[in-house]
């Protein structure tokens, strides 16, 4: 026995459904706030900078904890440096009540 493709009836074929619309209400559902986080990784990317921001990737904010993933250690340690004036840029961006008050870091 030879395997076939399974094919419906024209009738019951159904065109594509775009999924903008569905994405932004199942994401809502599950809690996450999609312009928050666009936000929030924007004003990351200035806050960071040129020299720093291509070595890190937003992970989560946890309550108001920041997580990050660094490319190495040695960037890791650069942003622990500079950690308390990210902090501050990041607060200046999105306001008190939106910005994060610490920063943990991960390794890739």
């Amino acid at each position: 026995m030879s395997w076939k493709p399974r094919t419906r009836p024209p009738s019951l074929r159904k065109d594509p459904a775009r999924v903008g619309r569905a994405l932004g209400r199942v994401l809502e559902e599950l809690g996450l706030d999609v312009e928050k986080t666009r936000r929030l990784d924007q004003a990351l990317t200035v806050a960071l900078g040129p020299e720093l921001a291509p070595h890190f990737e937003l992970v989560d904010l946890r309550g108001r904890t920041l997580e990050l993933r660094a490319d190495s250690s040695s960037w890791s340690q650069e942003l622990a440096l500079a950690r308390g004036q990210v902090l501050a840029r990041l607060q200046a961006a999105l306001g008190p009540e939106d910005a994060p008050t610490e920063i943990r870091l991960h390794l890739r």
